[in-house]
């Protein structure tokens, strides 16, 4: 093998695999000399890689952990595999991630070829994941549209659907996704409007970037999270919520989204106690999809909306 790039791409990915490489195998593996092998070791040290070697009758070369992770080959198994999982992380499965598996699945989907991506596709639509209902789905597709648009700095058009159900189109300089656990938003600059916009990622249809380039714009808030919070802020009241309920806060805390942490207040008992800006006809909802008795304490809007709540339920069982 005389092409030395291609090579060293060869012996990336021998090396990536957990395992430690004898000098005269590799060789053998790429069809070059040892002393080949050695020059090309050094190579991949230079780029960052952190090759270790060791001495004597079983050394010989493997990949360790460095200061920085440098990029991976991956076969097309190992593609297909982790862009499933990178879709389940930026939907909803696991607290935390959400941001960082859109910004790693839309450097993946940008490089891989059509028949992995279709792979992937196939594999998605064939899965129905078990949620808990906190918020409305959104299609990876469109995150990592968006995702790509923040990235490359692009100006982006999409339809929009209002609270009200009112359409519009939209076109705006996006700034960052960001997700609440529930949902996902895009905070954005919009051109036509002349300030600054948070868009539910779900109310979002056919987003495309336009090819148009911009310098990023101040954020008045400095950061997109707090800038999300002010604006959920001043869409709803925050309101003191006190509930109690009679089971574990172990069971109680699986079945509530993440940011709802009750506190035991017995074996078998515990009671939940926070402030929050959120509707109190979802607060209600999550609270009865919970399973387990309970008692809200405050504030009273919510106690009348659960009241109602059950008088609709119990109506429709007459019904």
């Amino acid at each position: 093998m005389t092409d030395t790039p291609a090579r060293l791409l060869n012996l990336l990915s021998l090396l990536q695999t957990p395992r430690e490489w004898p000098g005269s195998e590799l060789a053998d593996r790429l069809s070059v000399s040892p002393r080949t092998i050695r020059r090309d070791i050094g190579r991949l040290r230079d780029l960052g890689y952190p090759v270790e070697a060791t001495r004597g009758a079983v050394g010989g070369y493997r990949l360790v952990a460095g200061t920085a992770m440098p990029p991976l080959l991956l076969d097309d198994e190992e593609a297909v595999a982790i862009a499933v999982g990178l879709r389940a992380g930026a939907g909803h499965a696991i607290e935390g991630v959400e941001e960082a598996s859109v910004r790693a699945l839309a450097k993946l989907e940008q490089v891989l070829p059509s028949r992995l991506r279709h792979r992937v596709s196939t594999l998605q639509n064939a899965t129905i994941p078990l949620t808990r209902g906190d918020g409305a789905t959104v299609t990876p597709q469109t995150l990592t549209t968006l995702a790509g648009a923040v990235t490359g700095q692009e100006r982006l058009r999409f339809g929009y659907r209002a609270g009200n159900g009112a359409e519009s189109k939209r076109l705006v300089e996006p700034y960052r996704l960001v997700s609440t656990g529930r949902r996902w938003y895009l905070v954005a600059y919009d051109m036509e409007r002349e300030d600054w916009r948070t868009f539910r990622v779900d109310r979002v249809s056919d987003p495309f970037p336009t090819g148009a380039r911009f310098s990023p714009r101040e954020l008045p808030a400095g950061d997109a999270a707090v800038y999300m919070s002010r604006s959920m802020a001043r869409t709803l009241p925050e309101i003191e919520m006190d509930v109690s309920f009679e089971a574990p806060a172990q069971f109680v805390a699986g079945r509530l989204p993440a940011h709802l942490t009750p506190v035991p207040t017995g074996e078998t008992s515990c009671r939940l106690r926070t402030r929050i800006a959120d509707s109190v006809e979802w607060l209600a909802v999550r609270l009865v999809l919970v399973d387990v008795a309970f008692t809200i304490h405050g504030p009273e809007s919510l106690a009348a909306c659960a009241e109602e709540l059950g008088a609709r339920l119990a109506a429709a069982v007459r019904r």
